[in-house]
C-alpha cells in the first residue's frame, strides 16, 4: 500500500505539472513577450491591455512583472490609483525591482496628495535597496523632498547631509546639488 500512495502522490505531481503548472507558465510567458514587443513598438495602450491582462489572469513572477509594466505605463498616463492596486497585487523580491516598485508607489501617492503614505513607501525603498549607491540616495532624495514639503525641514535637512556624507558620488554624477540644498534648508531653518 506504501507504494502505491507514493506512485499516486507522483502520478498526481506529474499531471499538475505537466497539466496545469507548465501549460500557465508556457501562456503568461507567451502573453508578456507579445505586450513587450507592443511596448517596443510604442504601442503604449495595447501592451498596457496586454500587460493588464497577464497580471490579472495568471500569477507567480510572469505575472509580478506583467503588474510592473501595468503600474509603469499607468504612472505615465496619470493614472495613479490603478497603478497603485497593480503594485499591491504583485509581490518582488528582487533587491532592484522591489525597491523600485516601492518608490514607484511612492511616486503614486505623492500625486495622489497622499504624503504620509508616500513617506512610508520610500522608507520601504530605502531599506529593501540594501545600500545601493545608486538607488538609496534617490530614495532618499525623494523623502527628503516630500519632508520639506510637508514643512519638516529638520529631518529634510539630516537626510540631505546624509546623502551627502554617504554618497558624495551620486550627487557628482547626477549633478545633484546637495550643498544647496542644504544651504537653503538651513536658511528655511534660520527663518
Amino acid at each position: 500500500w506504501s507504494l502505491a500512495g507514493i506512485v499516486a502522490v507522483a502520478a498526481v505531481i506529474l499531471l499538475y505539472y505537466y497539466g496545469i503548472y507548465a501549460p500557465n507558465k508556457k501562456a503568461s510567458s507567451d502573453a508578456i513577450s507579445k505586450a513587450d514587443i507592443e511596448l517596443a513598438m510604442g504601442n503604449d495602450s495595447t501592451a498596457l491591455a496586454q500587460y493588464m491582462q497577464v497580471a490579472d489572469e495568471f500569477s507567480g513572477a510572469q505575472a509580478d512583472r506583467a503588474a510592473l509594466q501595468s503600474a509603469i505605463i499607468l504612472y505615465q498616463k496619470g493614472k495613479f490609483e490603478e497603478a497603485v492596486k497593480y503594485l499591491d497585487d504583485a509581490s518582488f523580491d528582487e533587491n532592484l525591482v522591489a525597491p523600485a516598485a516601492a518608490s514607484l508607489k511612492g511616486d503614486c501617492y505623492v500625486n495622489l496628495n497622499n504624503l504620509d503614505k508616500a513617506i512610508s513607501c520610500y522608507d520601504k525603498a530605502i531599506k529593501s535597496s540594501n545600500d545601493n549607491a545608486l538607488y538609496t540616495p534617490l530614495f532618499m532624495l525623494k523623502k527628503a523632498t516630500v519632508l520639506n514639503e510637508q514643512s519638516k525641514i529638520a529631518d529634510a535637512l539630516a537626510i540631505y547631509e546624509a546623502i551627502q556624507s554617504k554618497y558624495p558620488t551620486f550627487t557628482r554624477a547626477y549633478d545633484v546639488n546637495i550643498d544647496g540644498l542644504i544651504a537653503r534648508a538651513k536658511a528655511q531653518l534660520a527663518e
